[in-house]
């Protein structure tokens, strides 16, 4: 008999190791944390590029999730992926009973985060520059590696001109605000019972959102679960920095609109503490 699946969905820098390792210590939970990345990040920017159609998306997610959940053996299985977010149509369709959250963070951290700790394999200009000139030009495609293959605006989308000039911070605020924008409407296509949405913040300070968290996947919930909220995971460099002035503004500018959306409007960016 097949796991029920689930997908946890956000842009990254957002908890997403955090949550596969709560949720990894739940018994009959068979758990991962970015399955198979080398084939699900290429697929997920060329399926919202539109450089490979639904069929064939769907039949290499079947190929790639497929087996995992029918022979897991675990009563549940989830993979805890921002690459994910860009498939959820495509996820939704191939497994009809799996359940989606949509993890947020404050988009000022999450920018932060990317640009101090991760700036070698996000959005730096001669990868970028890369896959441009393969979706441009039609050069050779780059290899699966995590720094060649980020989202590009779409041609003819109101970004795609201005995306050009933007520097790696600009282009990491574009692909929060961007990512976050998709999840909310693919997500508000499905039944209300297959989706959650759920902050960070709010799973950091409140037990009742971890609680609740664990309802909607049907999962056991026990009081200690909630210690594992309480700090910071998949910490490569235990370090947090708030955004200069210059920064402030780039990120208002082009991710603005979806922090308030978000629910973040008004509220002072905080420092973490490791």
């Amino acid at each position: 008999m097949s796991a029920e699946p689930f997908f946890i969905v956000s842009s990254g820098r957002s908890g997403t190791a955090m949550l596969h390792k709560a949720l990894s210590a739940v018994p009959d939970v068979e758990m991962h944390h970015e399955y198979m990345v080398q084939i699900t990040q290429p697929l997920a920017v060329r399926r919202y590029l539109g450089l490979i159609d639904a069929e064939e998306t769907r039949r290499l997610i079947g190929e790639t999730y497929g087996g995992a959940i029918r022979y897991s053996g675990a009563a549940h299985w989830g993979d805890s992926s921002n690459k994910l977010s860009w498939l959820i149509p495509d996820l939704a369709a191939a497994f009809p009973n799996a359940r989606f959250v949509h993890l947020v963070r404050d988009g000022r951290k999450v920018a932060s985060s990317y640009f101090h700790k991760l700036g070698n394999e996000c959005y730096d200009d001669a990868s970028t520059g890369i896959l441009q000139a393969h979706v441009d030009a039609h050069e050779p495609a780059p290899p699966p590696e995590k720094k060649y293959w980020w989202p590009l605006p779409r041609h003819g989308s109101a970004d795609s001109g201005r995306f050009r000039a933007f520097s790696q911070f600009e282009r990491i605020c574009w692909h929060w605000a961007e990512l976050n924008r998709v999840v909310l409407e693919d997500l508000s296509r499905l039944s209300a019972e297959r989706t959650l949405f759920v902050r960070l913040e709010d799973l950091r300070s409140t037990p009742s959102e971890v609680h609740g968290l664990y309802e909607f996947l049907g999962l056991p919930y026990r009081d200690e679960a909630y210690g594992v909220f309480a700090r910071p995971h998949n910490v490569n460099r235990p370090e947090d920095r708030l955004l200069d002035a210059v920064q402030r503004q780039q990120f208002e500018a082009i991710a603005g609109a979806m922090q308030a959306r978000l629910g973040y409007a008004g509220t002072p960016e905080y420092v973490v503490n490791y």
